[in-house]
């Protein structure tokens, strides 16, 4: 079986309900009371899956020119099998899993064309990771396979020390590789900002090497023990870090010599965010959009500091113990607030994806934008912790289409991943969670506000007319109070992150936006039949899609044929 198509982390409901328990007992799910012809689809569904990995032996993979040249001749054939399928009179469900695996094969000839990380980009040959993502798969472009140590148990037994020394061991070949893979690689910030990200693995190897490693998981803070590991587990990790530090040298050797820009150009973003990400907005409208949420962030925040004007501010809390002690009793607040307003159906994982995530405390020295809001109050970036509540969900429901079980590819969940994580800090707000904590809706607002700025700040990236360093300080600018510093390793990773991806920075407002949308046609229809209007149906039926583009998502909630 196919690594991408292994990762079973799913969501929600392809067949009627009734069917749902035989079709996850199915060793063929999809065949029970599915359409016609949707049988071939999953087959292609299959194929397709196996055919966007990479060449690979013993774990090391070839994204050379002529292995990649080979793989886009191949693409025409899987759209020819994609549009030869007869999905005449199939439901929106399945229609929407179509849909899905089309924007997919865009995604792979948008790669093919233009992103083209595997020869552009630096950074894609970082795959080794300690952490668990909080979206269903890394953000951005990376080479697989991805050497993912939060998935594996420790202390590691036989199997798993083999594999690991396996697929360590082909990271010196790999990073070799790499050099003459990125021989023609021009964009300027990829080469300057690239180096980065290599040395968080170095230091993650390192750390995994001294037995050390602390790994953010599902399930909490996970130790990765090293107890009983072998000689020879021990050689690979030493190996690849030594490999790592040495092609972040040379990346930085590299950068001074690179002329070009990051960006895709306007023409290429809107092509991507059509019909890859499936969004209803091009360059020029996120830019309006964009500007409107910062705008209404910054005025919001300005008003309640006027309503709070008399009360006492915040006082942080700068024991460490008493402030651990204060973040879980927020953690603990927030499940239950999510639960008892019906914003969340209840289920058994929800408290636990949450408190896992539970901060801890930052003295004022080390903090960054985020550590200085919850230096405050916690509960904004509880609230935008929903994506461990989606992840626990997708581990615990794991959706009957084989299509949403494996998550979507080239970052089509961002704007329903990222958008609704960015809307529930303000649905939370608006729903109570600070009616006895006035100054954390101040805290919201300036969230709000950075999202709005970093995405605003990477479209102008995208387009030519900044470079990272520009995006940065534009970013920072535009944070209220100052609590962002355009020097930082955050601000750093987040505007390469979005230079690397295109779209990624914006999805956190773009996908709040079109929440809003699928929650006003909820609304609108429900008005027109006579009908309340049931937050909490309507947010479970949401959830019970799975993550998918807004745009298919407000199709199968709200009934809407096209």
């Amino acid at each position: 079986m196919s690594r991408l198509f292994g990762i079973f982390l799913g969501a929600a409901i392809l067949l009627p309900s009734s069917l749902q328990a035989q079709a996850v007992a199915s060793d063929n799910p999809t065949l029970v009371g599915a359409p016609a012809g949707y049988a071939a689809f999953v087959r292609l569904f299959e194929d397709w899956r196996r055919y966007v990995e990479p060449p690979t032996k013993d774990y090391l993979p070839d994204y050379g020119t002529a292995a990649m040249q080979r793989k886009a001749a191949e693409l025409p054939v899987f759209r020819q099998r994609l549009k030869a399928i007869d999905r005449s009179g199939w439901p929106i469900s399945a229609d929407n899993d179509y849909r899905l695996l089309e924007a997919e094969m865009n995604g792979a000839d948008f790669n093919f064309r233009i992103l083209m990380p595997w020869a552009r980009d630096p950074t894609f040959y970082a795959n080794v990771f300690a952490d668990w993502s909080d979206v269903p798969l890394h953000e951005g472009p990376y080479a697989q396979p991805h050497i993912d140590l939060y998935k594996l148990k420790y202390p590691l037994g036989a199997a798993d020390q083999a594999k690991l020394t396996a697929m360590l061991g082909a990271v010196p070949e790999m990073l070799a590789a790499a050099r003459s893979n990125l021989k023609n690689s021009n964009a300027k910030d990829l080469w300057t900002y690239g180096d980065r990200a290599f040395k968080e693995q170095s230091a993650a190897l390192a750390a995994l090497e001294a037995g050390t490693l602390v790994m953010r998981t599902l399930d909490g803070p996970t130790p990765a023990t090293m107890t009983g590991a072998r000689p020879a587990l021990l050689k690979a990790i030493r190996d690849a870090r030594l490999a790592t530090d040495d092609f972040a040298k040379w990346v930085s050797a590299e950068a001074p010599s690179k002329t070009g820009q990051v960006g895709v150009g306007k023409e290429n973003y809107d092509w991507y965010v059509k019909n890859v990400e499936l969004l209803p907005y091009n360059w020029q409208d996120q830019e309006v959009l964009l500007r409107r949420e910062l705008e209404r962030s910054i005025a919001a925040l300005r008003e309640e500091e006027v309503r709070n004007r008399a009360l006492p501010p915040i006082t942080p809390i700068d024991d460490p113990v008493a402030y651990r002690k204060m973040a879980e009793a927020k953690a603990e607040k927030f499940s239950k607030f999510i639960v008892d307003t019906g914003l969340v159906p209840d289920r058994p994982y929800i408290r636990s994806a949450v408190e896992g995530q539970t901060g801890t405390y930052v003295p004022p020295d080390k903090r960054n934008f985020f550590s200085h809001i919850t230096a405050l109050d916690p509960l904004p970036l509880v609230s935008h912790a929903i994506h461990w509540v989606d992840l626990a969900r997708l581990r615990a429901e794991p959706h009957a289409s084989p299509i949403r079980r494996a998550p979507a590819l080239f970052s089509i969940y961002a704007n329903r991943s990222e958008g609704y994580a960015t809307a529930f800090e303000e649905i939370a707000m608006r729903a109570g969670l600070y009616d006895d904590i006035p100054h954390g809706r101040e805290l919201v607002w300036i969230a709000l506000a950075n999202r709005a700025a970093r995405g605003l700040a990477s479209l102008y990236v995208q387009s030519g007319e900044m470079d990272l360093a520009q995006a940065g300080k534009f970013h920072a600018e535009w944070t209220p109070r100052g609590w962002s510093d355009p020097d930082s390793p955050l601000v750093g990773f987040e505007q390469l992150l979005y230079a690397r991806q295109p779209g990624y920075g914006p999805s956190y407002v773009t996908g709040k936006l079109q929440l809003d949308r699928l929650l006003a046609n909820a609304s609108h229809q429900a008005e027109q039949a006579g009908r309340p209007f049931l937050m909490s149906d309507v947010l479970a039926r949401t959830y019970a899609a799975g993550i998918l583009p807004w745009a298919l998502l407000d199709r199968e909630v709200n009934n809407i044929a096209q």
